[in-house]
């Protein structure tokens, strides 16, 4: 039997350590000294000692080395549990990387969008919008695939078109997969006694506006929106049916373009 002085100098543990591993029910001492209380360690508790501070360097916890040692009786089955632990470490290491990538993806992009956003300065401008002859298709899904419905649409009007591309937002939430929208084009006294199948032609009424021009990726017109609303808030006003998304410069027909140099004006009208 050796002494706790004993013990702690043949596993590297100091007396205080193999204490609170008796308190732990984690290495129990052989004997205990009915009178003195002193601590004793048999020889067979220098391996299991010895792997216990193993595991700790590896950050085990207690509770990990408890069931570690109550689930493996001998040291090769205790080496093969760590062996497993070590490729389940190397893995997450793996996934760990991967989600730094994703991380310091998004968080390069959130940097661009606010330097983006000061830059633009977010002037915001009340305007009074004259009525205005539109042909529209309304259109149910993700707000991406409107591409579709503006080029169904300019192939129906498109000799009628007298204006930039414009979006009318009627959701009053985010929706992500049936977002319920209209792609339109102002268009001509010529197209409103055309009956074009598929397609609304109308007159949009005349009404004030907060108008706000958003520069940068469409991903990003949240932001301009967040500006307006708090405005909105802030006055305490009742907005109209939907809102307006006039696309002033965007990708080309053939080529996409530079996102960031995207010109959006956005405007919501108010009673």
């Amino acid at each position: 039997m050796f002494s706790i002085g004993e013990f702690s100098k043949l596993t590297g543990l100091t007396v205080k350590t193999l204490r609170f591993y008796h308190e732990q029910n984690l290495l129990l001492p052989s004997r205990v000294d009915g009178q003195s209380g002193y601590r004793y360690y048999s020889e067979d508790k220098i391996e299991i000692a010895r792997m216990i501070s193993t595991l700790r360097e590896l950050e085990f916890t207690i509770s990990d080395i408890h069931e570690i040692l109550s689930q493996y009786d001998d040291e090769a089955d205790i080496l093969q549990y760590v062996e497993q632990h070590l490729d389940f470490i190397s893995q997450r290491m793996k996934q760990d990387r991967l989600t730094i990538q994703s991380l310091r993806k998004i968080l390069n992009k959130e940097k661009e969008a606010m330097k983006m956003m000061q830059a633009a300065g977010f002037e915001m401008q009340e305007k009074e919008i004259e009525s205005l002859l539109v042909a529209g298709i309304r259109m149910k899904g993700r707000y991406c695939d409107c591409g579709k419905g503006f080029a169904e649409l300019g192939k129906k009007v498109g000799r009628y078109m007298h204006g930039k591309p414009m979006m009318l937002c009627y959701d009053t939430e985010y929706r992500e997969e049936d977002a319920n929208y209209e792609v339109c084009f102002p268009v001509n006294e010529k197209c409103r006694s055309r009956n074009i199948e598929g397609v609304s032609v109308r007159e949009l009424p005349a009404g004030k506006c907060l108008s706000l021009l958003h520069r940068g990726p469409y991903d990003e017109l949240r932001r301009s929106y967040e500006v307006l609303m708090r405005i909105v808030n802030e006055r305490n006003l009742e907005l109209e049916e939907f809102s307006r998304e006039i696309y002033i410069k965007g990708p080309g027909i053939i080529f996409r373009g530079n996102p960031k140099k995207y010109l959006t004006e956005i405007q919501l009208f108010y009673k």
